[in-house]
């Protein structure tokens, strides 16, 4: 095989990602070498990413470092299957606007009920309560985030042939100057290895380290992703 790998004659060439990272593609390139052989959809792909999210939340809810290392598994498995999905789509010929909007709404609701899940964990362990709402400033924040996605992706719709938000968010400018490749290197950090962030932080039991981290960050994040679109130019 070469850097390119083609699993049937009539689909498309399944790509072997160059670079290192993002880290979690290394990841879903090899798991989607075998979903591709299963009979399983885009949504049902999808599907998975949400049931892991989700689970994983539920341990980091427990607030034990036992718990945390199992969440923090699951949420790397829930960003590999949330890589997964889109390759199935390209390589099976099924992308749907129904497909990339659901794929939007678990990306929110699993990063969402993280947070808030990672906060009351950290308060059941510390009986300090602040740790909860910095869980919720976060939650808020990638809501707001999400938002402002929808807001936009409507806006632009409106008159034009119907874009997915997953094609309206390719850069459609490219960064002048030190504040848009600092923006830019923020919001791609932030974004594609951010359950290796988690990982790393639940093995050396340091995950609360994220709650106040996220309570400002994720309002950071959606400050800069609404003046990049107001800008006309997404990341």
């Amino acid at each position: 095989m070469t850097d390119s790998e083609t699993t049937s004659e009539n689909r498309p060439a399944l790509t072997k990602p160059e670079q290192l990272f993002p880290l979690v593609r290394q990841f879903s390139y090899r798991l989607t070498k075998l979903l591709i052989l299963l009979p399983l959809t885009p949504n049902h792909v999808t599907a998975l990413s949400l049931l892991s999210g989700l689970a994983a939340a539920w341990f980091f809810a427990q607030g034990t470092y036992q718990n945390a290392i199992i969440g923090g598994a699951l949420f790397v498995l829930g960003y590999t299957f949330d890589n997964c999905d889109g390759e199935i789509a390209r390589l099976k010929n099924m992308s749907s606007e129904f497909g990339a909007k659901f794929d939007d709404v678990v990306d929110w609701l699993v990063d969402s009920v993280f947070f808030t899940a990672l906060g009351y964990g950290t308060w059941m362990a510390t009986d300090h309560v602040i740790w909860f709402w910095c869980g919720i400033a976060a939650t808020t924040g990638a809501t707001i985030d999400y938002v402002v996605d929808l807001f936009y992706y409507a806006k632009k719709s409106i008159g034009e042939n119907a874009e997915t938000r997953e094609e309206q968010a390719v850069v459609q400018k490219k960064p002048e100057n030190l504040t848009d490749w600092l923006i830019l290197i923020f919001h791609k950090f932030s974004r594609a290895d951010f359950c290796m962030i988690v990982f790393v932080l639940a093995v050396f039991d340091i995950l609360w380290l994220l709650l106040p981290a996220a309570a400002i960050g994720a309002q950071a994040y959606w400050i800069t992703d609404l003046f990049n679109r107001s800008r006309g130019w997404r990341i």
